[in-house]
């Protein structure tokens, strides 16, 4: 067997799928989750579990289980091919013929994060790290929290790094691109972290793809240095702790958002393990959208000074734009959140957590704050503010909700509020216009799902599947067309072999054919796939007795008597074969 389908027969392609989007089983063999390729509140991404692969009715994104973790991780075939293979045990063929230059060169950024990892863990305990070690013991991190997120230190030199990947043979060609080291206009090297306290980057898989550098000298800047872009790390892709925070983020149906590297690891110290947060840019709508395929509900805690407002208010736009539930947590005393654990205890913490008001309600706060309310014109002004933010919100009925309930908190008749969006506010209309597509009958569909089950006697099926006039009419007729044509070479009759031969259009015909809900609740049997075949025949006969008769009825109008005579008898014979059933 050729390893990619080895890998796709062993690997369970739900429990890779689930470890990124939340998924509910749907039918038999379907599960059901919110799309991670496409902005939306009702879920439309479906994963089926015996055929292996999974597709979109929003967005159309469908594929196999390494075609998902190409897409979704933003990486080449080779690399998904080896990361599932990893992931699951199973040894990769020494010589792959899978393997290209880009691939190559990624593994080889791979490899020298791990090293580079090894060599500032190595120098945060050398006795070069003590201003690195004397830093985070000012700051209370202990050394199993230091050990659980693998803080390390580059040295004062510029050097060590370097040397450590060249003898370790790495060429420049590999390294420079690699975001570790830089080169001088004589074209040395010379390393790009120097005398910071490092905080290693992980995919949402695990593997170090960065890292981020706290100056420990005042004449160091930035006070943040984080890594460049490079082919292994985007920023505007990754969050912060995600990938250790995942699990906790799914069972407490939760997240929670702060500003930094330290808060994140404050918090998660004290005993909060949902946290997360940007690396070192403003938050992203791509890790939104990460953050989105965990949970929908996100409390924003970032910093109290101006910076963190700032932060906040751009953040939370991202968060109400993708349809999520925001909540907003803000420390009394000027306290950041790292320092309002130590400082007031895990269980201040958990109380504020809890006690965090919905977005609009603080946001409601905040204008009480700017406006006298004890003026006539002070509540009215107030609800002028936060409408433009009410109106962010995707959906009619909910945004309506907000706004009244905001309306009663303020103290303004809710009256108002509905005058206010008439006038001042036009409802959004989503609406998406398609092409009408060609109905798809339910024999159709359960006979596919038959074919490509691997039910025994399908042969059967398919030599009589041959003789049928109908095929040519049909919606799936292409796909159909495949499945003879595999089934005529001798090769093997599965989904991926009849998708692969199929144009995008009609891939996702068999998509939705297969998921289809008329087909999910019937047992998949060669009974069922007689029963869809004889539908199919009996819909052949009805359509050639119809144009029988209107035949006949025209050659009746030439009073060609002997024709109508041969067109009668072959009638007749038709609805006798057919016993009637036409």
């Amino acid at each position: 067997m050729d390893f990619v389908e080895e890998l796709k027969s062993r690997v369970d392609i739900v429990g890779v799928i689930g470890e990124k989007v939340r998924l509910k089983k749907a039918g038999a063999n379907r599960y059901q989750g919110l799309c991670p390729f496409h902005q939306e509140k009702t879920p439309s991404f479906s994963v089926h579990a015996a055929k292996q692969f999974y597709y979109c009715f929003g967005c159309q994104a469908k594929g196999d289980v390494i075609r998902f973790v190409q897409e979704l991780e933003g990486i080449p075939f080779f690399e998904a091919l080896k990361s599932l293979a990893d992931r699951n045990g199973i040894p990769m063929p020494k010589r792959s013929q899978y393997a290209d230059e880009d691939s190559r060169q990624r593994e080889a950024l791979y490899q020298m994060h791990e090293l580079a990892q090894e060599n500032f863990r190595a120098g945060l305990a050398g006795p070069a790290g003590e201003i690195a070690r004397a830093y985070l013991a000012r700051r209370g991190v202990r050394p199993e929290t230091i050990e659980q997120f693998g803080l390390g230190y580059s040295d004062r030199n510029g050097r060590s790094l370097l040397r450590l990947l060249e003898q370790r043979g790495f060429t420049a060609l590999q390294m420079e691109p690699s975001g570790l080291v830089r080169r001088r206009d004589d074209g040395s090297f010379y390393d790009y972290f120097r005398n910071r306290l490092m905080f290693p980057i992980h995919s949402e898989s695990g593997k170090i793809i960065g890292f981020g550098g706290r100056a420990l000298a005042d004449e160091d800047n930035p006070k943040y240095l984080n890594s460049p872009e490079t082919p292994i790390y985007k920023k505007s892709h990754v969050l912060y702790n995600l990938h250790r925070a995942k699990e906790a983020i799914r069972k407490e149906e939760r997240a929670v958002l702060v500003e930094g590297y330290m808060d994140v690891i404050g918090v998660t110290a004290a005993g909060f393990r949902p946290v997360v947060a940007s690396c070192g840019t403003a938050l992203t709508e791509l890790q939104v959208r990460a953050l989105k395929r965990h949970t929908e509900k996100i409390i924003v805690n970032f910093d109290p000074d101006a910076a963190g407002a700032k932060a906040a208010e751009r953040s939370i736009s991202l968060l109400l734009d993708e349809g999520l539930q925001v909540r907003i947590l803000q420390l009394d005393a000027d306290l950041d959140p790292d320092e309002y654990c130590k400082e007031r205890g895990a269980a201040a913490y958990q109380k504020q957590l809890d006690g965090a008001k919905g977005y609009f309600y603080w946001l409601a706060d905040r204008a009480r704050a700017k406006f006298d309310m004890k003026t006539t014109e002070g509540p009215v002004e107030v609800l002028k503010f936060l409408l433009p933010a009410v109106q962010r919100v995707h959906d009619r009925l909910e945004r309506m909700a907000i706004a009244n309930a905001v309306a009663g908190y303020i103290g303004v008749d809710r009256g108002l509020v509905l005058d206010s969006f008439l006038k001042n506010v036009s409802d959004r209309k989503e609406s998406t216009i398609r092409q009408p597509k060609e109905p798809v009958r339910v024999d159709e569909k359960g006979l596919l799902s038959v074919l490509l089950s691997g039910v025994n006697g399908r042969e059967l099926l398919l030599a009589d599947l041959e003789k049928l006039d109908i095929l040519d009419r049909l919606a799936t007729r292409r796909i159909y067309q495949a499945v003879l044509g595999i089934h005529s070479s001798g090769a093997n009759l599965t989904f991926d072999a009849v998708s692969s031969r199929l144009e995008p259009e009609d891939q996702s015909a068999l998509a939705e054919a297969v998921l289809s809900e008329e087909v999910e609740g019937r047992e998949i049997t060669l009974e069922y796939g007689r029963q869809c075949l004889e539908s199919l025949r009996r819909s052949d006969d009805q359509g050639r007795c119809r144009d029988l008769k209107v035949r006949i009825r025209e050659v009746e109008r030439a009073g060609n008597t002997a024709e109508v005579m041969r067109l009668l008898k072959e009638l007749q014979s038709l609805e006798r074969t057919a016993g009637g059933k036409i």
